[in-house]
């Protein structure tokens, strides 16, 4: 214990510093490159088949409009793996989504994630 006492002794403020300001630059990119190596580059496939969303009796009740945002995450081969909401009107997500999983991209060489808005507006 007593030579741990003396090491912090010995170390300058300075030096405290310094370590600690390294510490705290770690803690904070590290997280942020994690984050964008999972999500990956998002890009402009072509959808070669898009499937219009039935519009929500309660949507069309109320005359509700507006637009869904989604990303998704496209096979290689063009078929959808998953849909993750990104925003707009929770009356409107579910049909968004549904009618995005049975969109079909143009293959690719390998997996992307694909920014997608879907327009909502009563018949």
């Amino acid at each position: 214990m007593l030579s741990v006492v003396r090491k912090l002794k010995s170390c300058s403020m300075r030096s405290l510093g310094v370590a600690a300001f390294w510490c705290l630059c770690l803690a904070v990119v590290l997280p942020l490159s994690s984050l964008s190596q999972e999500d990956g580059p998002e890009s402009d496939r072509k959808v070669v088949s898009r499937v219009s969303p039935i519009y929500p009796q309660l949507a069309r009740a109320s005359n509700l409009r507006g637009t869904v945002r989604l990303n998704a995450l496209v096979a290689s081969n063009g078929t959808v793996k998953s849909v993750a909401l990104r925003g707009g009107n929770p009356v409107l997500a579910k049909a968004a989504e549904d009618a995005v999983r049975k969109w079909k991209w143009a293959p690719a060489t390998h997996d992307s994630r694909e920014a997608v808005e879907v327009r909502f507006d009563p018949p």
